[in-house]
């Protein structure tokens, strides 16, 4: 099933009675596969017009606007605590590739690498985060889910938006 956009979110649906199952929004960030629980994703679009905000965590890229709501804009890459290589396109725009997600009453937009399919996975194949994960990592994920020639990291989408205000530039 391939990720699609419309102007209410995301269309994918989610049989009732699908206990022994897991959805997940995939993303990317360099080689690594994602996975966002799907009923926490709201929206994915790209966008290159953010306002910066000054004295911000270094995580928040800044604000946009998004059919009329403020949104702010978090790196997952940085939060990740990954190098950030920006992407331009052929004007030198740079063009950031975003999942929108409400939390706490708040628009926000993890900005990704790439964004992938959604995943049905079964119960099964579900663990709980490796000792041996990176601890940044293990601090905000969930588990992880064997697929057949990699792991799939199941991020914790309120630890992922539980920013420090201390840490402000």
């Amino acid at each position: 099933m391939t990720l699609h956009q419309t102007d209410r979110g995301l269309a994918a649906a989610t049989p009732v009675g699908a206990f022994d199952s897991l959805d997940y929004v995939t993303v990317m960030i360099g080689d690594q596969i994602l996975g966002l629980p799907i009923g926490r994703v709201h929206d994915v679009f790209i966008t290159n017009r953010i306002t910066l905000v000054p004295r911000a965590p270094s995580e928040i890229v800044g604000l946009l606007n998004l059919r009329g709501r403020i949104v702010t804009a978090i790196c997952l890459r940085k939060r990740l605590g990954q190098p950030v290589a920006p992407k331009q396109d052929r004007d030198g725009k740079t063009e950031l590739v975003a999942v929108g997600i409400d939390h706490g009453g708040e628009a926000y937009a993890l900005i990704v690498d790439a964004v992938g399919e959604v995943m049905r996975l079964d119960q099964s194949t579900f663990e709980s985060t490796p000792v041996h994960l990176d601890r940044n990592w293990a601090a905000l994920t969930t588990g992880v889910h064997r697929l057949e020639d990699r792991l799939l990291v199941v991020l914790d989408v309120d630890a992922i938006l539980s920013l420090d205000p201390q840490a402000a530039a």
